[in-house]
């Protein structure tokens, strides 16, 4: 069969290359066609747009590439309808997927959607473009069950794809010593900081991070590149600073991390999984910020926080991420400390709520049986 997949960000890249293994496992001749990035194009198919180039953030970032985004509106869709697909899966990316998903329903396509828009946080009116234009919606997390539900909305839940996420990347998993002699780094233990996949991200956070190295000087500093950014990104923030910085290595590096600095998203339930505890930091620019505080209506920006619906890692957001707090969140969470502890107990609850590995080859399975029918 055929199957049409939109991704927009690395996160999506991530879940959707699992999913396209998880599929043709349930159907060996199944082929793709997609817009995504490396890692979906690794398991065969044909690319046509990547990521990279769809990737924008925040209000002011999306007015200022209008053009960028209605090209790639059309290139879809042109694209799609000379495909002709037996489905299209949408993989989060709502801005660009929620439209694509009504001219696909119009056209005959069969819409099916993969880790549904975060409406429960804002802009809850897309429920009834859910409603209306999504043929089967799957979640990824056991508290949209109820909330759909509620919405006239029958979502199916199969567990979240993060751990297999994360058990693909660790079958290479390495020692802290091969980790450090790898990557020529010292053997000093590591902070890591993940500060997003996008540039505005980087512009946003990582100065902040960056600002907290000289008050840690037993410790050494390590960022993740982000796969769809190159070194030329990271390098006006570099200067001076005494930092290394390396790519394709998240899962690797957050593994032997002591400490964790997260921007909210994808990363930081991958770094409760992985054990390691963090500091979420999230600061946008000012307009996008107040858009944002006008319209979200959750109490928490992590996905730890939001599943175990508590606190249990710190979230410093906007004005609140300054050095002097973040030096403070991080001195609470060094080794032996209560709130480390505190933290990692609550991982341990976390990790029940999300499940075992093996949510992308139980909706692939779904997914190709719902077709047949």
């Amino acid at each position: 069969m055929r199957y049409y997949i939109i991704a927009g960000e690395a996160s999506g890249d991530l879940h959707a290359s699992n999913l396209m293994r998880g599929i043709r496992q349930s159907d060996p001749d199944a082929h793709f066609r997609y817009f995504g990035g490396d890692l979906m194009l690794e398991q065969g198919g044909e690319l046509v747009k990547h990521y990279r180039d769809m990737a924008f953030m925040g209000f002011l970032e999306v007015l200022m590439n209008l053009n960028a985004i209605k090209a790639n509106f059309k290139l879809c869709k042109v694209d799609m309808l000379n495909y002709q697909p037996d489905v299209l899966i949408l993989v989060d990316y709502p801005g660009f997927n929620l439209r694509i998903a009504k001219f696909a329903k119009k056209a005959g396509i069969k819409v099916f959607y993969y880790i549904a828009p975060k409406v429960w946080a804002w802009k809850e009116s897309r429920v009834k473009i859910l409603q209306k234009y999504v043929d089967k919606l799957f979640i990824i997390f056991p508290f949209e069950i109820e909330y759909f539900s509620k919405h006239g909305i029958n979502p199916i839940y199969k567990g979240n794809p993060t751990p297999d996420a994360i058990a693909q990347k660790m079958v290479d998993a390495v020692s802290f010593d091969d980790f450090v002699n790898k990557n020529n780094l010292s053997q000093k233990p590591i902070i890591s900081l993940v500060a997003g996949s996008r540039k505005q991200e980087i512009k946003y956070n990582l100065p902040v991070m960056l600002s907290v190295i000289d008050k840690f000087p037993n410790y050494q500093f390590v960022i993740a590149g982000a796969p769809s950014l190159t070194e030329d990104v990271y390098k006006p923030y570099l200067e001076d600073k005494n930092v290394s910085l390396v790519f394709n290595q998240t899962y690797q590096l957050l593994n032997v991390s002591t400490i964790a600095l997260v921007t909210s998203g994808t990363a930081t339930l991958e770094a409760a999984l992985l054990n390691v505890p963090q500091v979420v930091c999230y600061k946008g620019n000012f307009f996008s910020m107040i858009i944002a505080w006008m319209v979200i209506k959750v109490k928490y920006i992590s996905l730890v926080n939001l599943n175990l619906k508590y606190e249990a890692v710190r979230e410093l957001k906007q004005y609140d991420l300054t050095t002097e707090n973040l030096y403070k969140e991080i001195l609470k969470l060094v080794p032996g400390s209560k709130d480390r502890q505190k933290m990692i107990n609550s991982y341990n609850e976390l990790r029940k709520l999300v499940g075992e590995k093996g949510a992308s080859y139980r909706v692939g399975e779904a997914i190709v049986n719902f077709i047949k029918k």
